[in-house]
């Protein structure tokens, strides 16, 4: 860590000229005394750094001293700007990671290469999350990064509805999905099991390290993970007539996925552009909830079940909304 630290703070000084301890500290998230000694540090190596007391002074490097950093194309350095979730990285603690190499880039790259970088931080900006998404306490995120990424097993009190258990897990990867964090973790040397991040109450490393199983791949793992649990939610069929408004707000009101699937095999429209489809849901219940939200969008064709459901649905909303006299 010292050593990736004592790299940013070179970058940033030759990025900057100059610069006060304080200034240095925050950037690099840091105290001032851990400033004064990587500076020591970087003395004693030989780089010319020198510092100036009194107003105006700080720490500096020798004019028409720096150090290079090849192999970057412009290309890869704007991407290394564009990177626009501030409060990712700062949950897995790698937000001065990031600052570190934003520094090393401007401190390397030509003027013009610079100005492109910058013109592409302020154009792209990343927001994970839903509308309308309170941010989750993952108190655990920061220790179960560091241990995906030093392969070390980790003893973990996980939150089950009002219940607490306690296991031993080999965490393998990280994986953030619609504003929540879900971990993939080896149990047992044998299955690998998804836990919400949000969940782990507390997480202690056992001192351990393990072996990654053979040829595993997170996104690979990822995609027939969040398959089997999207099969496993939805255990129901129901036929429908929607309207051309409807149509449009379905993948809104249902499930996003079957509803696309549902339009993409709907039959063709009647004259009035209504179009008859299958929708795959997770109960009658549930989808007379969402189906709500089309209003006179929808025709429920089977089960009858829904029909009735979305009937009385209307009836009531009739009833409460009917005109004051």
């Amino acid at each position: 860590m010292r050593a990736s630290r004592l790299v940013t703070l070179l970058f940033t000084l030759q990025r900057l000229r100059g610069a006060t301890a304080a200034e240095l500290a925050r950037e690099l998230e840091v105290s001032e005394r851990t400033i004064y000694r990587d500076v020591a540090a970087l003395s004693a190596a030989g780089v010319p750094l020198w510092t100036e007391p009194g107003r105006g002074g700080g720490i500096r490097l020798l004019d028409g001293w720096r150090t290079r950093l090849d192999g970057l194309t412009a290309r890869e350095a704007a991407a290394i700007f564009a990177v626009g979730a501030p409060q990712v990285l700062a949950e897995l603690g790698m937000s001065a990671a990031l600052a570190g190499a934003q520094a090393k880039l401007l401190a390397t790259l030509p003027a013009q290469l610079q100005d492109h970088a910058r013109a592409v931080a302020e154009r792209f900006h990343l927001d994970a999350p839903g509308w309308f998404h309170t941010p989750q306490q993952v108190t655990q995120l920061a220790a179960v990064a560091e241990a995906v990424w030093e392969q070390c097993r980790l003893r973990i009190r996980y939150r089950r509805r009002q219940d607490e258990v306690e296991r031993t897990i080999d965490p393998l990867g990280l994986v953030l999905k619609a504003g929540t964090w879900y971990l993939a973790a080896g149990v047992d040397g044998s299955t690998t099991r998804t836990y919400r991040v949000d969940r782990i109450t507390a997480a202690e490393p056992t001192g351990e390290r393990f072996d990654r199983p053979y040829g595993f791949d997170l996104a690979e793992w990822w995609e027939a993970a969040a398959g089997r649990f999207e099969s496993q939610m939805l255990h129901a069929t129901v036929r429908l007539r929607v309207g051309p408004r409807g149509l449009k707000i379905l993948p809104h009101a249902a499930d996003h996925d079957a509803a696309l699937k549902a339009i993409a095999q709907a039959a063709p429209p009647d004259a009035e552009g209504w179009r008859e489809l299958e929708l795959e849901v997770e109960s009658i219940d549930v989808a007379a909830g969402q189906l709500t939200a089309l209003g006179g969008e929808v025709e429920a064709l089977e089960p009858d079940e829904l029909r009735t459901a979305l009937a009385a649905a209307g009836e009531a909303l009739a009833a409460r909304n009917a005109p004051r006299r």
